[in-house]
This record gives C-alpha cells, sequence and structure tokens, in this order.
C-alpha cells in the first residue's frame, strides 16, 4: 500500500485549538493517558519482580535444560511475542467495527485478571501461560487506545499528543520500578489480618492498578465518530513502497526502527543479576538505573512531540537513533551504578525523540477509519523488541559482558541508515528555517 495521505503544512503562527483541550491537550487524551499511567505502574512492577520471583527458589518445575537467566528472559518475553504477534489483527478489528473502547477495556480486564493470577503460579510453565495472556489482552488495549490518540488529535497536536500520552505511560512504569524492588524486600505483609510475602504484595498491587486504569476509562473515555474503513489496502501491512518514492514503505520503516530502538532499551532486564554483580549492587538500585530511563522520557516525551509539530518529525526520529547507538554500547562498558544510571537517563532521552515524532509521522500518513491497523506496526514493532531484547541479552551474555549491547548498538546504527534513505518529512515549512525563523523573533523581542 503506498502513502497518499495528508502532508500538514505550517505558517507562521498557526494555531489549532480544540474546544475540549485542557493544558493544551484533548481532555480524552488527557484521560486515556491518566488510564494508562495507572495501568503501567502495575505492569513495570514485574519487569524488576519476575526476574527476583524465578530466582527466589519459590518457582519450581522441569526447565528443560534452560539456564535461569535465558528461562527468565522467555518468561518477560512472551507478553511482548503475543501482543506483538496479535496487534495487526486486534487493530484490523477495531478498524474494521468502528470502535476503540471496548477493545481498550477488554486489555485491561485480563490484564487486572493476570496480574493477580501470578499470586497462584508457582511453576516456570505457569508464569509462561499468565505472561501469554497478558499479551493477548494488552494487544487490543495498545492498539485501540493508541488509534484513539491518534483520532483526537489534529495535524498540528499529533506530536503532543503522542508525546502526553507516552510520558503519562512512562510516568507509570517509571515508578514501578522503583517501587517494585522496596515492595520486595520489604515483605513479608499483614494486611487486614492477611499475611502475605513481598512477591504477593507486588502482584496485588499490579492488578488493583489495572483495575484502576479499567475504571478510569470506563466512566471518563467515550468512543469518537469514526469511519469504519471498507477499503482492504487500509487494513494491510505493506512493507514496500509502491509509490516509488523509497523502496521500503515509510510507516514499515518506522516500525523496523522502532523495533531496533525496543531491542536496545529491553537488554536489561533479563540479566539483572549480571548487572546487580558487576556494578555491585541490589535490587533497589536496579530498579533505579531501569526507572532513570523512563523518568528522563516523562520529562521530555511531551516538549519533543510538540516541537516534532512544529519543526519536522524525521529530524528527531534521526538524531535519536544517533545518540542511541553509543549510549548502548556504553552500558556494557560502565562500572559504576552512578555511570549506568548516566547511560540509562542519555538512553532514555534518545527514545524520546523516536517515539513520539514516529508516531506522529505514521499517524500523518494513516487514512481515516484505519489508525488501529497502520499504528499497530508501530506498537508491534516496540513490544517485539521488548520481547526479542531480554532474550538477546539472556542469551548473547554468555559470550561476555558487554555483547548484548554492542548487539544493541549496532541495531541502533541501522535503524539511522534505514530511516535517512526511507522516510520523508510530512511536515511542510519545518526545519532548521522554521527553527531559524522562531530564534530570529524571540531575539527581535527581546
Amino acid at each position: 500500500m503506498g502513502r497518499t495521505g495528508h502532508v500538514p503544512t505550517r505558517s507562521e503562527g498557526e494555531t489549532v485549538v480544540s474546544d475540549a483541550m485542557v493544558f493544551g491537550v484533548d481532555r480524552q487524551v488527557l484521560t486515556l493517558s491518566m488510564a494508562r499511567a495507572a495501568d503501567a505502574v502495575g505492569n513495570s512492577f514485574l519487569i524488576v519482580v519476575l526476574p527476583l520471583y524465578v530466582a527466589s527458589g519459590v518457582v519450581s518445575g522441569t526447565t528443560f535444560g534452560l539456564g535461569e537467566a535465558l528461562l527468565t528472559g522467555v518468561i518477560l518475553s512472551a507478553f511482548g511475542l503475543f501482543n506483538s504477534a496479535l496487534q495487526p489483527f486486534a487493530g484490523r478489528i477495531t478498524d474494521t467495527v468502528g470502535r476503540r473502547k471496548p477493545f481498550v477495556l477488554l486489555g485491561l480486564g485480563v490484564l487486572t485478571l493476570a496480574n493477580f493470577a501470578y499470586s497462584l503460579g508457582s511453576s516456570y510453565w505457569a508464569l509462561l501461560a499468565i505472561r501469554a495472556a497478558q499479551g493477548i489482552g494488552v494487544a487490543f488495549t495498545i492498539t485501540a487506545s493508541i488509534a484513539l490518540v491518534n483520532e483526537l488529535s489534529t495535524d498540528t497536536t499529533r506530536g503532543g499528543s503522542m508525546g502526553t500520552y507516552n510520558t503519562f505511560r512512562l510516568l507509570g512504569f517509571g515508578i514501578g520500578p522503583i517501587a517494585a524492588g522496596t515492595v520486595v524486600n520489604g515483605g513479608p505483609y499483614t494486611v487486614l489480618g492477611v499475611q502475605m510475602s513481598g512477591f504477593e504484595a507486588a502482584f496485588y498491587i499490579a492488578a488493583v492498578s489495572a483495575a484502576i486504569s479499567f475504571l478510569l476509562v470506563t466512566v471518563l473515555v467515550r468512543d469518537p465518530d469514526v469511519e469504519r474503513t471498507h477499503d482492504p489496502e487500509g487494513t494491510s501491512i505493506a512493507i514496500l513502497d509502491h509509490d516509488a518514492e523509497g523502496l521500503l514503505d515509510p510507516v514499515f520503516t518506522l516500525g523496523v526502527a522502532s523495533l531496533f530502538m525496543a531491542i536496545g532499551i529491553a537488554l536489561l532486564s533479563a540479566i539483572e543479576p549480571s548487572v546487580n554483580a558487576r556494578l555491585e549492587q541490589g535490587a533497589t538500585l536496579f530498579g533505579i538505573e531501569f526507572a532513570a530511563f523512563v523518568l528522563v522520557q516523562v520529562l521530555v516525551q511531551t516538549p519533543i512531540g510538540r516541537a516534532s509539530d512544529r519543526y519536522g518529525r524525521r529530524p528527531f526520529i534521526l538524531a535519536g537513533l544517533v545518540i542511541l547507538a553509543p549510549v548502548t554500547v556504553a552500558e556494557g562498558l560502565v562500572v559504576a551504578p552512578w555511570q549506568m544510571i548516566a547511560a540509562r537517563a542519555l538512553q532514555g532521552l534518545a527514545a524520546a525523540m523516536v517515539f513520539a515524532p514516529a508516531l506522529a509521522l505514521a499517524g500523518d500518513l494513516t487514512s481515516e477509519g484505519s489508525s488501529g491497523t497502520q499504528l499497530s506496526v508501530l506498537t508491534m514493532a516496540f513490544g517485539l523488541g521488548t520481547a526479542i531484547g531480554p532474550l538477546a541479552s539472556g542469551f548473547l551474555i554468555r559470550y561476555g559482558y558487554p555483547i548484548p549491547f554492542a548487539f544493541g548498538g549496532i541495531l541502533a546504527c541501522v535503524g539511522v541508515v534505514l530511516v535517512y534513505t526511507q522516510v520523508h518529512e510530512t511536515i511542510e515549512g519545518g526545519g532548521l528555517a522554521f527553527l531559524l525563523d522562531d530564534v530570529r523573533g524571540i531575539i527581535a523581542r527581546s
């Protein structure tokens, strides 16, 4: 499928403001973002808790000869693998039906039940099945919610909306790892006369967080009027660019770049014991390192998204991938916790420069009624990357501690080449010339 969608233009002083805006963000986008933040708090608990749970001796059963690090990577990756595999299918269903909200709720409901089920699982294969069930349910939540954000945005606000949505989601995702180590280490607990271990408390918190998200969406989010798509090309995923502007379809190319980015940022989770041993630290410091990446994104994601509305999407995507390559390699060379925190923070800046502008650029190219299918290319790629990352690091760590991180750096370099050669800009009148105009305006006013 070629890309013949609209190309936004920019003129000086142009502003589009909805009558339902709060702090420059559509109210529905803001509500959906808050709901995803509550859900993300619980889900990010598991990134830190599950490796510790597997290593604690509580989990038993056959491992079929897999090492602990690789087995942990398999369990963590099951969510992303099932999630990613089903996202195009889920996106196509939401486009065909013309409804988004029911599918958001479906995924959140499954996530609530699955998070609670961890407290009942005591074998490796039970954990794997629960993690897979999470991925299946959340595939619908992700595709439907990102389509909602796209459809509630305009050409002049799409980058900011994507940035806001991701900021709130990441805020929850950043808080979770910091709290997770503390919750696990602080157990056992007695709540209303019921005793629970630190692991059980973490699983219950994750379940309650998802339930809160479910209630917020139920009460405060409505379905917009979405025209059902009857165009088979609108509900298909193209690989080649049939408009002959490049070899690869630009949305597909952005998906590949997002895949490489996600692999690089997810390398850390499955090798937590190796990282802790190398840096001589405990679970709490690892949680801070993991969260540093996320918290930096919280600070810069929305400003970068809004800047991409004004100056263009492509420059930010390229700059982010250029920064990502050496920073990922550096994570394999650091020898102190503060160095890892600094590297993860820079990695967060790089990822923020890629994520929201890439989604906004894909949204610019999406025709009406096909947001679920087309944007699922990027969300699927990101989820697949978070699944491949732990698998890759769990496998490559045997060849030396720096090897997984070198692999991530190489992928980021390939992403730079692909975006530079295959993706065109969708914002006319932006870029360096527009930035210089703004700078001259500021100088003139001062």
